[in-house]
């Protein structure tokens, strides 16, 4: 009897985990459509705009003079963008130095017209019911 219920386990876990995976890539579309949307908005300067459409988490740690300032002071001696291609997304639910939620980590390989390697990362978080963007860094 206990060899069936093992057997029974491992059979619905199976069944399970493309599910699973299935969610998982559901939410990493949407939150890469968030993603677009909010770096257009980024490489168009209007860093007002990005702080708005933010994650509200986000904003209760960043004012929003102090992000334009340092995202301005980061992205203006970069130039524009000329090519950004993702390199991976991983989707989590627990990020470290961040509440429980759901999160999506996106690295981007970003070619800039004063720095032709650099590394984006931007993270969305399901904000209420929709995904926004609670992180950005650019190395």
């Amino acid at each position: 009897m206990l060899l069936v219920c093992h057997k029974t386990i491992l059979c619905l876990l199976m069944l399970l985990l493309p599910l699973a995976g299935q969610a998982s890539e559901a939410k990493i579309r949407a939150a890469r459509k968030a993603v677009t949307e909010w770096l257009a908005l980024v490489d168009q300067q209007q860093y007002q705009e990005s702080w708005n459409q933010a994650a509200s988490l986000f904003r209760q740690q960043v004012d929003a003079a102090v992000w334009s300032q340092q995202l301005s002071g980061a992205r203006k001696p970069l130039g524009n963008v000329t090519n950004r291609v993702q390199m991976n997304a991983a989707y989590s639910t627990s990020l470290p130095g961040a509440p429980d939620g759901e999160y999506v980590v996106f690295q981007f390989k970003t070619e800039f017209t004063n720095k032709k390697n650099a590394v984006e990362t931007v993270t969305p978080m399901l904000d209420g019911k929709r995904w926004r963007v609670a992180g950005y860094y650019v190395r």
